[in-house]
């Protein structure tokens, strides 16, 4: 009979270790994988939720890039962040339709106007000035400059199967 090294007999132990160890793991990860029998339902959803989660970057940091100009300047400031949005709206728009996902991003000045009216307080209790929205982006007077609050989006998704459109307002300040 052949005698095995010491050295080898070690080398083999530990790859049975590691082989065993990486068993779970490759469950684990087999198990977090995508699988047919998922409802497609789920990819639009989750199509939808990558978009919202890409216009809350874009629109945070046009909005802060955005606020601090004289309230004047209102409209100016809210030019401002939609001149900012354009090109990411144009970008997610673009991102996935090789993948059958294709985007369409547009402001909604009726929804920003409703966050306005519910979010902005009113009356002789109020911290901070008139809170407007305009072409779809909320803005409040604040020590004299302008404060961008929100931006309010209508985002259409469609995939190959289907479409789902949502309206979102993504806040710019707490």
């Amino acid at each position: 009979m052949m005698r095995v090294p010491r050295r080898a007999q070690l080398v083999l132990a530990a790859a049975g270790v590691l082989a065993v160890a990486l068993l779970p793991l490759t469950f684990a990860y087999l198990q977090l994988g995508a699988h047919p029998d998922i409802d497609a339902s789920e990819d639009a959803a989750s199509s939808v939720r990558d978009g919202v989660r890409v216009l809350e970057r874009a629109v945070h940091e046009a909005g802060s890039d955005a606020t601090g100009q004289s309230w004047a300047d209102r409209g100016e400031s809210a030019a401002t962040v939609r001149e900012m949005l354009a090109p990411r709206f144009r970008s997610l728009e673009a991102s996935r339709v090789a993948e059958g996902v294709a985007y369409e991003v547009a402001l909604n000045d009726s929804a920003a106007s409703a966050w306005a009216a519910e979010h902005c307080p009113s009356g002789p209790d109020r911290q901070f000035g008139d809170c407007e929205a305009v072409d779809g982006v909320v803005v409040q007077e604040r020590a004299g400059e302008t404060t961008v609050l929100a931006v309010a989006v209508d985002l259409t998704v469609t995939t190959r199967d289907g479409v789902s459109a949502v309206t979102v307002v993504v806040p710019v300040v707490g």
